[in-house]
């Protein structure tokens, strides 16, 4: 008899290490939106080491993000179909979330049932995804040219 079990273990295992290596922003490119109203102007630009510094950072801290996230759903397999109890010194229990969210169901039922049409949606925020290059396909600016080109 053929063991699905193993089948599906196997296949989320190599998607798990694709997704190890592989950032998900690499996985989905989409096009990119407008710079922020309050972007760094010409005169303002931190130096170039500072910004590379900070995308080293980020990028870093998205990195650990992510495994904390895998981390965290790993582990709440396991403790989220416990009973609710105390377990050696970990206490292990259900409350009520205080966030809310719109029931878009009931809402699109309303729109439909007062002939209002499609409910307005709006888009996310834009989400900042940072990247590092290949060291060799990055262009070196001359000196003569503006540090604002760095940002190009």
């Amino acid at each position: 008899m053929f063991d699905f079990t193993r089948v599906r273990r196997a296949a989320r295992t190599v998607s798990d290490a694709v997704r190890s290596v592989v950032a998900p922003a690499a996985l989905v490119r989409t096009e990119t939106v407008p710079d922020p109203a309050d972007a760094y102007g010409p005169e303002e630009m931190p130096a170039p080491e500072a910004i590379e510094t900070a995308a080293a950072d980020y990028a870093a801290a998205c990195d650990q993000a992510r495994a904390a996230d895998r981390g965290k759903r790993r582990a709440k397999k396991t403790l989220g179909r416990l009973p609710a109890g105390r377990y050696g010194r970990w206490l292990v229990e259900r409350v009520p979330s205080s966030r809310q969210t719109p029931d878009l169901e009931a809402i699109r039922a309303t729109y439909a049932r007062l002939g209002l049409g499609d409910v307005p949606m709006r888009p996310c925020a834009p989400s900042l995804r940072v990247t590092e290059l290949v060291p060799a396909a990055l262009p070196v600016p001359a000196a003569d040219e503006p540090t604002a080109a760095l940002a190009a």
